[in-house]
């Protein structure tokens, strides 16, 4: 089980390592209380998969605020061993045993840092690209870059683009310029105008932001130019302000396709070469493979 913030999705493992079923539901960790958990299982794995008894959960559920707090390991870490730190919490009378992997956190003053989730998406990448060594690109609402080596995370740092995205899109005066279907054709031609820019000038970010009002108020730019400028623009000062993490070879990009795409644009001007993982797929690799370490 991937258990988010917003949403769960089960997946059934036969003893073949093939997908017997799978299950989703919008009761995510910002909607529960630490009693309600349990029951969220049960009903979720329901009579058509009453043989179920072993299930291994990633994601929030193991947050401070989830079901039981799974600690974070400490970067650098192997994350081969995930499934030795994970934590048991209690199913009374129910024959499922559930059990939820931990995160990884950086301590280190300056680096302090934290991802819960993505870790398992990294072991799954691993055994997806086995031998793998150099950045990991993960984007999102918090976008994850993170240097592994095999099964091991070296370092690893959090961009919050999808979020800023979000906030200035809907609270901030850029609103006003935002309003209506931002899906239009115009949208490509100011998404590339803004990656332009903020890969370029990554530290003016805080100076650039404005001209997606200003473009709308004096040039007639559209909602959608606007609101793909916004994102290039975002986008574009993520990579080019950590352009000294890009090692060689080509970065993994684990996320949905048309978010990715966008950063393979971005990597493409640079000099890097962006290849797309499906999240749930590297979601499921993960689960199975920390399942398999204990065998």
């Amino acid at each position: 089980m991937d258990w988010g913030t917003s949403n769960l999705r089960a997946w059934g493992i036969s003893r073949d390592g093939g997908i017997s079923f799978s299950r989703s539901s919008d009761r995510g960790m910002g909607k529960l209380a630490r009693e309600d958990y349990p029951g969220v299982l049960s009903g979720l794995l329901d009579e058509e998969v009453s043989g179920v008894s072993e299930v291994v959960i990633c994601g929030m559920a193991g947050a401070r605020q989830g079901w039981l707090e799974a600690p974070y390991l400490d970067a650098p870490a192997d994350l081969a061993g995930l499934i030795f730190s994970a934590v048991a919490p209690d199913m009374p009378g129910s024959q499922l045993q559930p059990r939820i992997l931990p995160g990884v956190c950086q301590k280190a003053s300056g680096t302090e840092d934290v991802m819960r989730g993505e870790e398992t998406q990294l072991l799954g990448l691993s055994a997806l690209r086995p031998g793998f060594s150099g950045l990991v690109i993960m984007p999102g609402t918090h976008s994850k870059w993170a240097l592994l080596d095999g099964t091991k995370i070296d370092r690893f740092t959090t961009a919050m683009t999808g979020e800023l995205f979000e906030v200035l899109k809907t609270h901030s005066v850029l609103r006003h310029s935002l309003q209506g279907d931002l899906d239009g054709p115009e949208r490509s031609e100011g998404f590339a105008a803004g990656l332009a820019i903020g890969i370029e000038h990554p530290e003016r970010l805080t100076a650039t932001l404005f001209k997606v009002r200003a473009g709308s108020l004096l040039s007639g730019r559209t909602a959608p130019w606007c609101a793909g400028f916004l994102s290039g623009l975002l986008i574009g000062a993520e990579v080019g302000g950590q352009k000294d993490w890009l090692v060689g070879g080509e970065v993994p990009l684990i996320g949905g396709t048309g978010l990715c795409n966008l950063y393979v644009q971005a990597l493409a001007r640079v000099g890097a070469i962006g290849r797309i993982i499906d999240a749930t797929e590297a979601t499921i690799a993960g689960l199975k493979t920390a399942r398999k370490a204990q065998a």
